[in-house]
């Protein structure tokens, strides 16, 4: 058994040691949130917290994240059903096409604006190197902007 914290709950996971965190979120605890892309760590549409850490959960062992905290974007939201500022920023911008690739974007744009607060354009663009097939690039760099916004008190 392996023990993870998924979205601030306890889980045991009976599973190989080697199986990718993806498929143990996706099919071992119905955590759909994360979707799979390339299966490599390229496109980024898995990308999870670990830790507090963006990574891409299609190319990490459950075994690694044994007694480890993993958030994804089910568990991203603050209590009460409010929803995380990049959440909100996505909403407000209309981001998504066809919004298959959005919960790894979102993902690694809250752990970027939680290390830079008020990141620029270039570390928007160096920090979130998903892939985006419908190339809503602009558009989720205009959200990340207004996240920061919301997350610096501006409403």
């Amino acid at each position: 058994m392996i023990s993870l914290t998924v979205n601030g709950q306890v889980r045991q996971i009976d599973a190989e040691p080697d199986k990718p965190l993806l498929w143990v979120l996706r099919e071992d605890l119905n955590v759909v949130g994360p979707k799979f892309g390339c299966g490599i760590a390229v496109c980024g549409a898995c990308t999870v917290h670990v830790d507090g850490q963006p990574v891409r959960s299609c190319s990490i062992a459950v075994a690694d994240v044994a007694g480890k905290s993993v958030t994804t974007i089910e568990g991203l939201a603050g209590g009460g059903g409010r929803l995380h500022a990049v959440q909100r920023a996505w909403i407000e911008n209309q981001v998504p096409q066809c919004g298959y690739c959005q919960p790894g974007f979102i993902m690694a744009a809250a752990a970027l604006l939680k290390e830079k607060p008020k990141p620029s354009d270039q570390d928007i663009d160096d920090a979130l190197n998903n892939i985006c097939r419908c190339g809503t690039y602009s558009a989720i760099r205009r959200a990340v902007h207004r996240a920061a916004a919301i997350l610096a008190g501006a409403s």
